[in-house]
């Protein structure tokens, strides 16, 4: 091959190279060198090597490579260089030195090749310095850590995780999460949770898990996980932070426990006052009675809610529709008697109502459902109806009956009396309002309530 086509050759590679006699001299160069160091061939071409420029190129670690390395080893390989050039700044060079010999006459020459790596090597840096800084922001977390890849293999943890469960960061980095803690952590809810959260850009909040761990007995940890990436790389990656709310946990339970079991004290101490009131209205003259059977079922609607509290075990949202199916149960043994022909019905969404706010509700319902099996049926017969319903930013309240309304002739005191004005003060207490539809036959009335009475969700 003349040496035409083979300085075309050199030409074409991408490194900057240079072809050197034993002595250093520059024999050829490549255009990627003329182009990089900002040379001239009339320069160049013929200079030694360390004379080059203003003697740029004498530096400490290249005379080394060229002077002892290579007459020793033939070759060398990825030698970086670090060095100020002046007029183009800080270079890192990646070289490569080989000694061959030309074809014919045997002269050893070296041939040797540099790649600008600089900006490969300050992304290095620079990534290193993210990974600190990055590690060092896990470290100032105060609940454990782990970053974990897309496969949920550990990347890295934070102290407070390694304190916690033990151990040391090398030995979890590139060790799947489902195999830490004895796999504590292989639940197949949280599985599917994390496996979500990278394609589907979701997020995981509050997920709870409790278990034996080693070395730390019964723990409920709540995990939190968010979707992080670096829009340079792409690299995408999930932060997952364990709170340990064992110690709340356990005082909700006992608080619960507690709860339950006052609830059920006060519900039987009710319920031996309504034994009191039955024995007195046993012995009681008529005028006495409707009386005595009212005060039976307010005490008997106030007994309820504390049923359901003892029966839920929590002091937590009462559930509308077994409470006010209770409710309904305590007026027919209160109100209704064997052998009455007025029924009883309820339709009630399970909807979660505050526990301060369910006396209240259950009050209005027991007035208003007292009024129609006092008013609403002088033959002893028919049906009242209970609603609860939620209709968009308002909740409905709605007691009916099939009665003879209240403009019919006998139907008392109705919507006048003292159990009116307690229903009237009782919505206003829980911010409502109050309408009456009479028809005939039949009365409705529609309670609005707002839906600050439900509990948060």
């Amino acid at each position: 091959m003349d040496a035409v086509s083979a300085q075309d050759i050199v030409d074409t590679v991408p490194s900057s190279l240079l072809v050197l006699d034993l002595d250093l001299r520059v024999q050829s160069a490549n255009r990627a060198f003329y182009r990089t160091f900002a040379a001239a061939p009339d320069e160049t071409v013929g200079q030694a090597l360390f004379s080059l420029g203003n003697g740029q190129w004498d530096i400490p670690k290249l005379r080394r490579l060229l002077l002892e390395i290579v007459p020793r080893d033939e070759a060398v390989e990825g030698y970086e260089v670090g060095h100020d050039f002046p007029g183009i700044g800080v270079k890192c060079m990646r070289l490569n030195a080989r000694k061959v010999h030309r074809e014919g006459d045997g002269i050893p020459f070296l041939l040797l090749a540099i790649d600008d790596v600089t900006e490969a090597h300050q992304a290095r840096k620079e990534a290193e310095r993210q990974r600190s800084l990055a590690q060092s922001i896990v470290d100032t977390v105060r609940d454990p850590l782990v970053v974990l890849e897309q496969d949920m293999t550990v990347v890295a943890a934070s102290r407070a995780f390694l304190r916690l469960f033990g151990g040391e960061a090398g030995d979890l980095t590139g060790r799947s999460l489902y195999d830490l803690a004895q796999g504590q952590w292989r639940v197949g809810r949280l599985q599917e949770l994390l496996g979500r959260i990278v394609p589907d850009d979701e997020t995981m909040d509050g997920f709870e898990v409790e278990d034996e761990f080693p070395d730390l007995g019964r723990r409920i940890f709540k995990l939190n996980a968010r979707k992080v990436f670096r829009p340079g790389n792409h690299v995408t990656r999930l932060l997952l932070v364990f709170e340990d709310v064992t110690e709340a946990r356990m005082l909700e339970r006992h608080r619960d426990l507690l709860a339950a079991e006052l609830a059920h004290r006060i519900k039987n101490s009710l319920q031996i006052i309504t034994a009191f009131v039955s024995f007195e209205i046993r012995r009681a003259a008529e005028p006495c009675l409707a009386g005595y059977r009212a005060m039976q079922a307010r005490i008997g609607a106030v007994a309820e809610l504390y049923d359901v509290i003892s029966r839920s075990a929590t002091l937590g949202p009462v559930p509308a529709d077994a409470y006010l199916n209770g409710i309904a149960g305590s007026l027919r043994s209160s109100l209704l008697g064997e052998g009455r022909g007025v029924s009883i019905a309820v339709a009630a969404d399970p909807l979660p109502v505050r526990a301060e706010h369910a006396v209240t509700l259950g009050l209005i319902v027991n007035e208003l459902a007292t009024n129609a099996v006092k008013y609403a049926f002088p033959d002893g017969k028919g049906r009242i109806e209970i609603g609860f319903r939620r209709q968009e930013d308002k909740v409905t309240l709605t007691v009916s009956d099939d009665g003879i309304g209240l403009s019919a002739p006998g139907a008392g005191n109705a919507s006048s009396g003292l159990g009116s004005r307690f229903v009237e003060a009782f919505v206003r207490q829980l911010g409502g309002t109050m309408a009456t539809a009479a028809g005939s036959p039949g009365t409705t009335f529609t309670v609005r309530l707002p839906l600050s009475i439900f509990a948060e969700p």
